[in-house]
């Protein structure tokens, strides 16, 4: 007789020494993706066995380690399930933001000026994600030039470091149409000063980071009262 396997949260304690990032949603989301298959109890509750576990670590290894997007990950366990060894991954370095990140709207950042395909490759966002984003409205070029600016490289890291958590990429729709009512606010509020455009982009700015601050503020009280 077969050994019962292990609930999620056991296997959940067993990788969390290894893979501090791990989660459940994580784990859920790999099993969404076709990347594990665990048996399921007469309670309907997944069981995960010794094989399981170990094609788990394997998967969140190849990623912490290799920095393998999914679609190699499966090509790869597809090729163990068969007997095969795969290929051992090239070195790589980490995917890298190329501008010194801040939260204040008036810091200075080294200009950004991406083609598509430099986005990509930086970001690691796969191009079926970029159009989802374009299509949303979400990663835009920047006004008036055929490049991508460090809005969009943010977005597009942002996307990819959020999908093994379960949240697709059209899903950031949810924050664009909040920060798309901060915006109107910020408008509505700098309007007095429209006749000077300098001292209106001071106080567009300066608005802004106030609006930030509360957005920041109030997303912690939502989690602490979640």
């Amino acid at each position: 007789m077969t050994a019962p396997g292990l609930p999620i949260g056991k296997v959940l304690t067993l990788l969390k020494t290894e893979f501090p990032d791990a989660s459940i949603s994580k784990i859920r989301f790999l099993e969404s993706e076709g990347l594990l298959t665990p048996e399921r109890a007469p309670s309907g509750f997944r069981r995960y066995s010794k094989a399981d576990i170990e094609r788990l670590r394997y998967i969140l290894s190849a990623q912490k380690h290799n920095y393998l997007p999914l679609k190699v990950i499966k090509e790869n366990l597809d090729l163990i399930d068969q007997g095969i060894d795969p290929a051992p991954p090239e070195p790589v370095e980490p995917p890298k933001i190329v501008y010194q990140e801040t939260s204040s709207l008036t810091g200075q950042r080294p200009p950004v000026r991406l083609t598509r395909e430099e986005l990509l490759t930086r970001s690691g966002l796969p191009e079926a994600s970029l159009i989802e984003l374009e299509r949303q409205g979400i990663v835009r070029m920047r006004r008036g030039s055929a490049y991508y600016g460090w809005e969009a490289l943010t977005l597009a890291i942002v996307a990819v470091k959020v999908a093994p958590l379960g949240i697709e990429a059209r899903q950031l729709r949810v924050v664009k149409a909040a920060a798309d009512r901060e915006v109107e606010l910020i408008v509505l509020a700098a309007s007095p000063y429209l006749r000077r455009p300098q001292v209106a982009r001071q106080a567009t700015l300066e608005i802004a980071e106030v609006v930030m601050q509360a957005h920041a503020a109030l997303l912690q009280v939502g989690l602490d009262h979640a």
